[in-house]
């Protein structure tokens, strides 16, 4: 049984910052990469930023070009826990953000190659 749950959503201004958390159970957690994703009001879910599995120490890091340089993915797999750190915050940026678990041998980007999914957090960003 695996579960994702993600925290730290909520309302800022532009050019604020905001933490997002992705708690999740399941004893396999260390083997999968991790991705988030978001989704606004009438679009698409859209990739945001995906981490692999450990390998020893190294994880690599992926991440659209719409957030790259102002967002940054990490892991704790002592803690379960997947974050987003979000820098520099535009309205665009608005969206309900939702972490998943990727598939072995998924694309990262594409949301048909996850398997868990949490509830989602409301991002908004008020200018």
């Amino acid at each position: 049984q695996v579960q994702l749950v993600e925290s730290g959503g909520g309302l800022v201004q532009a050019g604020g910052s905001l933490r997002l958390s992705c708690a999740a159970s399941g004893r396999t957690f260390s083997s999968y990469s991790m991705g988030w994703f978001r989704q606004a009001p009438g679009k698409e879910r859209e990739f945001v930023a995906a981490i692999s599995w450990s390998h020893g120490s190294t994880y690599y890091a992926d991440y659209a070009d719409s957030v790259k340089g102002r967002f940054t993915i990490s892991r704790d797999n002592a803690k379960n826990t997947v974050y987003l750190q979000m820098n520099s915050l535009a309205p665009e940026d608005t969206a309900v953000y939702y972490c998943a678990r990727l598939r072995v041998g998924g694309y990262r980007d594409n949301t048909a190659s996850y398997d868990y999914w949490g509830q989602g957090t409301q991002v908004t960003v008020s200018s």
